[in-house]
């Protein structure tokens, strides 16, 4: 006894951190484009519509893959580290060759997300697994390492600012690393269960207990927001003179993960609800200060403030669900609740620069803020 109580949490820790390599690894490609569309748009033509359809197609990419996976029970139904090597490499190869494929750069986008799916959820499946205390923390830890991979080709942008097919290049290459770590080091945790019968009728069980109901809409709040602000930073920044250099990846990537860690951390001690409650209130907050905020020197305070904020409650929901699934289906239903949050985001992502054409992009990110205030009241219900 004594022996499994020393080497589990040590095993626990080195698969967490190898599971946060290839997170940070395989999303360094969800917004290659989106960094690089500056470029994009000068030497493809690509302008309005085209221009954020490319932004959204991940997210519908994402939704349709996570839609399939939960139809098939995929991430219950599969070993989770060849499932996630196997997804990685779908989404490097859809990105490398986007850069000689002009004419299908929305169908690779679009092809990056959907192999995605593969990747995000189950990787949260298998920290369950290794995890069945302290699991905030741990999901907090891999979201964290979620967004600093989704924040470097921010910052790979930098570096290669006359040359973006090297940005695709170098973030396809990370996917693929992080494909190879996955397949040959990872593995799943003691807590993981045995392999369900495909149960299709499972995602209406789900969606028939109010708790979980509360928990995914808490969630959709939480999504309105988080993808269409990471998008759309450095086109806000660029239209309001806002604070130039990496402040994009400072606010998506290394904020972030600190609130990553620091949301999952607290909802061990202070409760899941409790703890995404303050983070929506406090990032909806960011969202309508913006507007007297935008063109001031308290800007850039602000936007550090709700890179953190932004993305410290979304480790609550995934341990919350985890908490009231049935085990053997815990796959499928993360799974299943990503996909609907995917898809509003999706929706958000070409609804704001929409809005910002019309108002601009001061009057249009404070709109960002009905989300987490609507997540914020479906958590405080939970709480009764």
């Amino acid at each position: 006894m004594g022996r499994v109580i020393i080497l589990r949490p040590a095993t626990g820790g080195r698969q967490l951190g190898l599971l946060a390599v290839v997170q940070v690894c395989a999303m360094s490609v969800w917004f290659s484009a989106s960094a690089v569309l500056p470029a994009l748009r000068a030497e493809w033509g690509l302008a309005g519509e085209p221009a954020v359809l490319l932004a959204a197609a991940v997210q519908l990419g994402f939704a349709c893959g996570a839609v399939v996976s939960a139809a098939l029970n995929l991430a219950d139904r599969v070993q989770p580290p060849l499932l996630m090597a196997g997804s990685a490499l779908l989404a490097a190869a859809a990105t490398a060759v986007l850069p000689w494929c002009a004419g299908l750069a929305v169908p690779l986008r679009f092809a990056t997300g959907f192999a995605l799916a593969g990747v995000y959820p189950v990787g949260m499946k298998v920290v369950v697994s290794w995890f069945p205390r302290r699991r905030g923390l741990a999901l907090g830890v891999l979201l964290g390492a979620l967004t600093l991979g989704s924040a470097l080709p921010s910052l790979l942008v930098t570096f290669e600012p006359l040359r973006w097919p090297a940005v695709l290049r170098w973030s396809a290459g990370l996917a693929a690393a992080g494909a190879v770590v996955s397949a040959v080091l990872v593995r799943p945790g003691p807590g993981l269960a045995p392999a369900p019968p495909w149960q299709p009728r499972y995602l209406l069980r789900l969606a028939a207990d109010r708790r979980r109901r509360l928990v995914c809409l808490g969630y959709f709040g939480h999504m309105w927001e988080l993808y269409a602000l990471w998008a759309w930073l450095p086109a806000y920044l660029a239209a309001t003179g806002g604070p130039g250099g990496p402040t994009a990846f400072a606010v998506i990537g290394p904020c972030g993960a600190a609130g990553c860690v620091l949301g999952g951390a607290l909802s061990d001690r202070c409760g899941r609800a409790v703890v995404a409650m303050a983070a929506m209130l406090v990032s909806g907050g960011c969202a309508l200060l913006s507007f007297p905020l935008s063109g001031t020197a308290l800007l850039l305070p602000l936007l550090l403030v709700w890179g953190v904020a932004v993305i410290a409650d979304s480790g609550q929901f995934s341990a919350a669900l985890a908490e009231t699934t049935d085990p053997r289906y815990l796959g499928t239903a993360l799974t299943a609740m990503t996909t609907a949050g995917f898809l509003l985001s999706a929706a958000t992502i070409q609804l704001l620069p929409l809005v910002a054409a019309t108002v601009g992009w001061r009057a249009a990110v404070p709109l960002l803020s009905i989300g987490p205030l609507v997540g914020a009241a479906a958590l405080a219900r939970l709480g009764r």
